[in-house]
């Protein structure tokens, strides 16, 4: 990927199956990734084209969840792009990291690396499962067809 913008962003364009795809990455505190949008999505952009893939602390590590629309569920990165776009109506790629344990703060667990091999494990299938649901919805999949055969997956193939 490719640093942007006073490192802002990164991005990397991808080809699948014939279709364009520009993959963002933000640089900037998640709690402002709606600060970026500007830089990349262009005048005539149809949001529910966005694909926003995401953390979520109310999912078991390693489980996804393919959602099109909805509030931000108090996730602030989400709330920061439901203000930039003026929509909320994007897909998202939810990916569970579950819940902190008793002495971990919320921030702790969401910037921190997993001790636990299993958990680590776990979130690395979350991960590439949510990789493999945002490519079928690239290659034109809709969201009801990969919400169908993801989202009950626990953190298996």
């Amino acid at each position: 990927m490719r640093r942007r913008c006073f490192r802002l962003y990164r991005q990397a364009r991808i080809e699948v199956e014939g279709a364009q795809a520009l993959c963002v990455q933000p640089l900037t505190y998640m709690n402002r990734s709606g600060a970026i949008v500007h830089y990349f999505i262009p005048k005539r952009f149809a949001v529910e084209d966005l694909i926003v893939v995401c953390d979520n602390l109310d999912l078991p590590a390693g489980m996804i969840r393919v959602r099109q629309g909805g509030s931000s569920a108090g996730h602030n990165g989400l709330k920061s792009l439901i203000e930039a776009l003026g929509s909320s109506d994007f897909t998202r790629v939810y990916v569970g990291i579950g819940r902190p344990l008793p002495a971990t703060t919320v921030v702790e667990h969401v910037l921190g690396i997993p001790h636990d091999p299993t958990e680590q494990k776990e979130l690395q299938v979350g991960i590439s499962q949510a990789a493999s649901a945002t490519l079928a919805l690239c290659r034109g999949a809709t969201v009801e067809e990969v919400s169908r055969d993801y989202n009950r997956r626990n953190g298996t193939l």
